[in-house]
């Protein structure tokens, strides 16, 4: 009875080993690849299995995430014959585990170097002041070679990205110095434009103040003579309006007598003028005979208002 009971013990302990050797647990966002005695058997997704004893063994395990894979500083030729150290960063994911395990020795291995040939020949293209403003170019060309030797290991390549592009020490003194010589011919080119534009706006402010200031003297000129015109007008219409006035005294009741008071006193007060201003004085024959002189004036009257 004893020996019974250490014999179904021992066949439970034997059990639990192999339910504990052949259960697997698969996490999410993985994959194993299962071969049954030294075949490929199948792909086991996240999941809990049990495989058969001594005839299913799990021999790849695959992320099915995204990885960065950071590739190493490599040195690489210019076409301008100029050797620059280059790093970067490649993104991949694997899509077929099964190729993934069987279509290469070692994956990781094969991308990193054909990521560094394929860079080597893209920075050989291309001169050492382009590298720099290339890299979108670079990457996109990279990306494509190595999407295409890499569909058959069941990969899929995503993006590959530049983290530097180091030239030697000499090469950058001497783009520094090329840089600095660009910065300041272009302050200098900036600064003799300024002053062309200083000087042409200089220009244009005192021709337009030339053209302002003859088209002021001519508004007043235009203006003055308007005035004068208008006053000569005025003048007229005023002069004409008192003579007018003057004809209509004159056809009313005393206005001949009243014109002929008028010229008498006009007469004697330029005669006494005359005798005040000048030295020499010549006399009419008739002078007491202011009369006669009222007359020939009141005579040359009638006749203007005939």
């Amino acid at each position: 009875m004893g020996g019974g009971l250490i014999a179904v013990l021992v066949i439970a302990f034997v059990v639990l080993i192999l339910i504990a050797r052949t259960a697997v647990v698969v996490p999410q966002q993985s994959a194993f690849v299962v071969e049954r005695l030294g075949r490929f058997h199948g792909v086991l997704n996240a999941g809990f299995y049990l495989l058969f004893p001594f005839m299913d063994t799990i021999r790849y395990k695959h992320s099915l995430k995204e990885v960065a894979l950071e590739i190493a500083e490599q040195v690489c030729i210019t076409k301008d014959n100029v050797q620059v150290g280059v790093d970067g960063v490649l993104y991949y994911k694997i899509l077929d585990p099964e190729r993934a395990s069987y279509g290469i020795s070692n994956l990781l291995f094969a991308i990193t170097q054909l990521s560094q040939t394929t860079l080597r020949s893209e920075i050989g293209k291309i001169e050492l002041d382009r590298t720099f403003e290339e890299r979108s170019h670079i990457n996109m060309q990279v990306v494509t070679e190595l999407d295409k030797a890499s569909e058959s290991w069941g990969v899929k390549v995503f993006r590959y990205e530049i983290k530097n592009i180091q030239p030697p020490q000499d090469i950058l003194a001497a783009m520094e110095k090329q840089m600095r010589a660009e910065r300041e011919k272009r302050a200098l080119i900036l600064q003799s434009e300024g002053t062309r534009d200083a000087a042409i706006n200089n220009a244009e402010g005192a021709k337009q103040q030339v053209i302002k200031q003859s088209e002021a003297n001519k508004q007043q000129r235009i203006n003055e003579a308007q005035g004068q015109a208008e006053a000569i007008l005025l003048v007229a219409k005023a002069t004409a309006e008192g003579i007018r006035n003057v004809a209509e005294s004159i056809k009313s009741s005393g206005g001949f007598e009243a014109v002929q008071l008028r010229v008498a006193e006009q007469y004697i007060t330029q005669f006494g003028n005359i005798a005040k201003t000048g030295n020499t004085l010549i006399i009419p024959t008739n002078l007491a005979d202011v009369g006669a002189i009222i007359a020939t004036a009141m005579s040359t009257i009638q006749k203007a208002k005939v």
